[in-house]
């Protein structure tokens, strides 16, 4: 078993990258816990591509700690985004689509069920509680309450690309070669 010279382990998460050297995911970034680094490391599952110095150790072995790793076996992206609360906010870029507002966001049934509507990706979008309950059960027209942007199915690429523009509070330099985020290049 492995012991940590420090508690604070858990502050050294490693960036995992698939086998064409991409983050699995930009939003939420494609993290794993020094602990699942390691595990991967020894079942021959990634490759290390950069270490933090924190060293983890048992009576008989040294290890410093993953910060990059990529996966050595390619896993294909999904062909469709799954339809969930967190894929329609990031698809509307967490904005109400009636407001534009970023508070208390849920979602809405342009159409609404009990009209008929249906919980797809072309009839729900994000909306802010107030919102939502100014429209009502009524249809966008008769609520004078239009979505900003059509609503759609978004694709896992625009859900990737879309991820990009919300970088983590946290990026340790090691990442930085591999990620690549809407910013100024220095010279």
């Amino acid at each position: 078993m492995l012991h940590a010279q420090e508690a604070e382990t858990v502050r050294y998460p490693a960036l995992v990258l698939n086998a064409d050297y991409q983050p699995l995911s930009y939003y939420p970034l494609s993290l794993w816990s020094w602990q699942q680094a390691i595990k991967a490391v020894f079942l021959d599952r990634v490759r290390v591509l950069s270490e933090y110095e924190q060293v983890v150790h048992s009576p008989s072995f040294e290890m410093r700690l993953p910060s990059v790793v990529a996966l050595k076996e390619y896993i294909a992206p999904p062909k469709r985004a799954a339809f969930t609360r967190f894929n329609l906010f990031l698809r509307d870029e967490f904005t109400c689509q009636y407001c534009g507002g970023h508070e208390e966001l849920t979602f809405d049934h342009v159409i609404p069920r009990s009209r008929g509507g249906r919980t797809t990706w072309e009839n729900v979008v994000a909306a802010c509680s107030a919102c939502n309950l100014k429209k009502g059960n009524r249809l966008p027209g008769e609520a004078h309450m239009h979505p900003r942007r059509r609503p759609h199915e978004p694709s896992p690429f625009e859900l990737r690309e879309k991820g990009r523009r919300f970088p983590p509070n946290f990026l340790h330099e090691s990442w930085m070669d591999y990620l690549y985020w809407d910013a100024e290049l220095e010279p």
